[in-house]
C-alpha cells in the first residue's frame, strides 16, 4: 500500500522510520504534506520521499490512503477536501467533536465510496465497546484517565485530585489537549453526550493512565491502559503511534481479528 502523509512531526516521523527506513513488506509512504518545505526538505533523501505543499497535488499523487498525524487544527481544513479523494486515517479525532465535520465526513464516505478510519490511540478495547453497543446492548461506559499532575495543574500537590468529573462533552470543552481519548471512545460508544468521564491529576504517577468500565445487558468489562511515551517526544503516547501501523497492517492482512 503507498501512503500518503500528513504531517511530519513525532508521530510522522515514527512512521517513516518503521515503514521506509526498516522496509515494510506491505506499506510505503511515497509522499508527504507539509506546510514548509524548507523546514522538513531533509526527509526526502533520508526517507526517500516526496514533500508536497498543495494538496491537489499531493491527493493527484501516487497514493492508496492518506494518513493524517498532523493537529486538528489541520485536519478540520482539509478532511472533506481529502475524503473525496482517498481514503484516510485520521489520528487528530479531536477534530470530530464538530459534529457539523463529522456528518459531513460520514456523508462523504458514503458518496465517495471512501473509508474513514479512526485507530484506538492510546486506549484499546474499542471492539468491545462496539459489539456490546449492538442491538442496545450498552448502557453506561465511564472513562477515569489519571495523568502525572504536571501536566494538569499548575500547584505543586501532594495527593491525587480530581480536575473533572462529568460527561465527555464538558470534557472536550474544558481539556481539549488532555482530552482525546475520551472523544474516540464517546464515538466507538454511546456519544459525548453519555459518556461519564473522570480526569484526575496524580502526583505519584509519570504515565498516563486509562480505566474504561462498561456493563450494559452483556455483562460487564474493565478495561485499565498504562502508556508508556513515545521515544522520540514524551508528550506522545507509544500506543496512540502503533495503534496506526498496527491498524494499516490489519488493512492489509486478509484475516481480521475483533473487527
Amino acid at each position: 500500500m503507498n501512503i500518503g502523509l500528513i504531517g511530519s512531526g513525532a508521530i510522522g516521523q515514527y512512521l517513516l522510520k518503521k515503514i521506509n527506513k526498516e522496509n515494510h513488506h506491505a506499506l510505503t509512504i511515497n509522499n508527504i504534506l507539509v506546510r514548509n518545505r524548507d523546514k522538513y526538505q531533509m526527509l526526502e533523501p533520508e526517507y526517500n520521499v516526496e514533500l508536497y505543499t498543495d494538496i491537489d497535488e499531493f491527493l493527484a499523487s501516487d497514493i492508496d490512503m492518506v494518513v493524517e498525524a498532523a493537529n486538528v487544527r489541520t485536519i478540520q481544513s482539509v478532511l472533506p477536501e481529502v475524503l473525496k479523494k482517498k481514503d484516510v486515517m485520521l489520528i487528530s479525532v479531536g477534530a470530530l467533536v464538530d459534529e457539523k465535520l463529522l456528518a459531513e465526513a460520514i456523508n462523504l464516505t458514503e458518496e465517495y465510496d471512501h473509508q474513514l478510519h479512526l485507530p484506538s490511540g492510546a486506549i484499546g478495547g474499542l471492539d468491545l465497546i462496539q459489539n456490546a453497543k449492538s442491538y442496545g446492548n450498552l448502557d453506561s461506559i465511564e472513562l477515569t484517565t489519571r495523568k502525572p499532575a504536571s501536566s494538569l495543574v499548575d500547584e505543586n500537590i501532594e495527593e491525587e485530585k480530581v480536575i473533572f468529573e462529568g460527561k465527555a462533552v464538558e470534557a472536550i470543552e474544558k481539556f481539549p489537549k488532555n482530552m482525546n481519548v475520551s472523544i474516540i471512545l464517546s464515538l466507538a460508544g454511546l456519544g459525548i453526550n453519555k459518556t461519564n468521564v473522570r480526569l484526575i491529576a496524580d502526583p505519584d504517577t509519570d504515565k498516563n493512565i486509562h480505566q474504561i468500565s462498561l456493563s450494559g445487558d452483556f455483562g460487564e468489562a474493565e478495561l485499565t491502559i498504562k502508556n508508556e511515551p513515545l521515544p522520540e517526544n514524551s508528550k506522545t503516547s507509544a500506543l496512540a503511534a502503533l495503534s496506526i501501523l498496527g491498524t494499516l497492517e490489519r488493512i492489509q492482512s486478509n484475516v481480521k481479528y475483533g473487527n
